[in-house]
């Protein structure tokens, strides 16, 4: 099995962008940077989010998006080789990662990348803004469909990273929670068991252990 490996690493600043429905403000348009990149105890050097309330918490540092999406969506959209083709760094995350599946990937993953150490603490909750930014009919709805939301890391060891390097797995506290079956259990089965086994799982990040809470009770 070919590792996981950053395939490119964006960053953003907020910025207000016009829309016919009104003026939002967002980082979602990150820009490439090459090199060795700083990776903080809440964030790559340089990146900030604009949405403080939903986004830029420790167990969100980094965001992460797998290459392989791209590549199913240009074909289920059919825009392969046209204007309106999507690749790296798209929907906005911080990295790019090349052999990374949602299938394999746990809550809890710890990774050694470059001389970082990073955790996976959920996965990324998609938002209109991705939407907005492809352009792409029912994007938001199709990627709760689909279970393609990418995911978010929390850093345990602050480093430096490039494109490139390789993600070590170093440990895996939990086996039986896969990122696909966590999104299977939000947007599908909403099984309160599974939902009560989630909130339980110390290493999931405190936005999705509210978000749980809020399915159990309503």
């Amino acid at each position: 099995m070919n590792p996981i490996t950053i395939d490119s690493i964006y960053i953003g600043q907020p910025q207000t962008i016009p829309h016919e429905e009104g003026d939002w403000s967002s980082s979602i348009y990150r820009t490439l940077v090459e090199g060795l990149v700083e990776l903080g105890p809440r964030s790559l050097a340089g990146d900030k989010v604009a949405d403080t309330k939903h986004h830029g918490r420790p167990g969100q540092a980094v965001c992460c998006h797998p290459m392989v999406y791209y590549h199913e969506w240009n074909q289920e959209y059919d825009i392969a080789g046209t204007e309106k083709e999507i690749g790296p760094g798209s929907v906005g995350e911080n990295w790019t990662l090349l052999n990374a599946f949602e299938d394999e990937i746990c809550i809890g993953d710890i990774y050694t990348v470059g001389s970082a150490r990073v955790e996976v603490s959920g996965p990324r909750y998609p938002c209109f803004k991705q939407e907005r930014k492809v352009e792409l009919q029912n994007f938001l709805a199709r990627i709760k469909e689909s279970l393609r939301t990418g995911f978010y890391l929390s850093v345990l060891t602050p480093g430096t990273v490039q494109a490139g390097d390789t993600l070590v797995l170093e440990s895996r506290p939990c086996s039986e929670i896969t990122l696909r079956l966590f999104n299977e259990t939000i947007f599908k089965t909403k099984n309160p068991d599974m939902i009560q086994r989630l909130l339980d799982t110390p290493e999931l990040n405190d936005d999705w252990k509210s978000h749980l809470q809020k399915l159990l009770t309503h």
